[in-house]
């Protein structure tokens, strides 16, 4: 019931669905000796891989400042942070990735394809799919891309300046204990949305000339799998008032297991 368990609830939602959207049907047909999907699927993988990342993103934004406003502005924290803030900063970004997501599909889907129809990747990627177009109005959607990294990197520049003034304060903090936990919490989240915004940018915005299937397949798996993977362990695992609550509630179960088992036995 607060602002940070609420954001990391979304959070741990978007991460479920962005790696429910690519990975179930790459281990299918690695399963099955298959490359196939349907139109229709590959359609529905780029809006809901789009929708996804696109309201992650701006949720961590919103984290970012919920952090700063944490740290930085501790007694406005109720006033700029109350329950109605929350949920309208979730909405935007939810209704963000929804926006950037129709449009993006609906831009990429509605050029002719005559390269053939084989995508050369793991999960349908718009670069990918735009290779296969022989129609100069694929420029539409190179300039949506163009535009959204520029979102993508002013998301990222607002983060950083957020982070730049808690760390600010950190060091002014007295408790070296303190200031080692701020530290070991907000430097790995840093990493995890710099490699994101990095590899994105460079699978979306990089000259066909040093484009390769190996390459291509790496920077897609470092962007699209790493960082929803890793959000958890950061988020979650490094909180300590998670983790007592986990551990609390694996004891709890394991007394209840123990007492029902010493009962049947009586």
């Amino acid at each position: 019931h607060t602002p940070m368990y609420f954001f990391l609830l979304n959070l741990a939602l978007l991460d479920l669905g962005c790696i429910s959207t690519t990975l179930p049907k790459a281990m299918a047909n690695a399963l099955w000796g298959t490359r196939d999907i349907s139109y229709a699927g590959c359609a529905a993988q780029v809006f809901f891989f789009f929708f996804l990342f696109s309201a992650e993103y701006s949720l961590l934004t919103v984290m970012s400042y919920d952090r700063y406003v944490a740290i930085c502005k501790p007694l406005h924290y109720g006033t700029l942070l109350g329950s109605r803030a929350c949920a309208t900063m979730a909405a935007a970004a939810w209704g963000t990735g929804v926006l950037n997501s129709l449009l993006h599909t609906a831009s990429t889907f509605s050029l002719p394809l005559c390269q053939g129809n084989a995508v050369d990747q793991f999960f349908c990627e718009i670069p990918q799919i735009l290779k296969l177009s022989c129609s100069q109005s694929y420029l539409r959607e190179v300039g949506l891309i163009v535009f959204s990294v520029l979102v993508l990197f002013g998301c990222f520049a607002f983060i950083l300046f957020s982070y730049v003034q808690i760390f600010r304060a950190v060091l002014r903090m007295p408790s070296e204990q303190g200031r080692h936990k701020a530290f070991s919490t907000c430097l790995p989240h840093l990493a995890v949305v710099s490699l994101f915004v990095s590899t994105a940018m460079f699978a979306y915005l990089k000259p066909p000339s040093i484009s390769s299937p190996s390459l291509d397949l790496l920077v897609s798996f470092l962007y699209s799998v790493v960082p929803p993977a890793v959000n958890p362990l950061l988020y979650g695992l490094r909180n300590q008032e998670l983790k007592a609550a986990v551990s609390n509630t694996y004891i709890f179960n394991i007394h209840k297991m123990h007492a029902s088992l010493t009962g049947v036995s009586r």
